[in-house]
């Protein structure tokens, strides 16, 4: 059985590239919180690594998918799926990970906004 079916499906190139513009906006947005976030004025603690790390393996794979697709063999409709996939699992981790941090900070906040004495 051979593994290069010449008819195997293809992607439309304009569709590839609509897909990489997609990838490339909202892997700048990730990047964008999380340095946005590291300069936050609440100190950070240990405990924000659960948010942290969502965060940044959310990243890593929406940038693994972003090289998958900018290699010329993402017209091949198998690659360009899982390169899709791959992107759809990194942007879920960094959205929990935003969750999270969202939450910690909110949290955070409420807790000096009730101790008594609080400005």
């Amino acid at each position: 059985m051979d593994n290069q079916d010449p008819k195997e499906e293809r992607v439309e190139p304009v569709f590839r590239n609509g897909t990489i513009t997609i990838v490339g906006i909202l892997l700048a947005f990730s990047l964008g919180f999380i340095t946005h976030w590291a300069a936050n004025p609440i100190p950070w603690q240990t405990y924000h690594l659960i948010a942290v790390l969502p965060i940044l393996v959310g990243i890593a794979l929406q940038m693994r998918a972003l090289a998958i697709l900018l290699d010329v063999k993402s017209l091949k409709r198998s690659i360009h799926d899982r390169a899709c996939r791959i992107f759809i699992a990194g942007l879920i981790l960094a959205a929990c990970g935003v969750g999270l941090a969202i939450l910690l900070d909110f949290f955070d906040i409420s807790a000096k906004s009730a101790l008594p004495g609080a400005s």
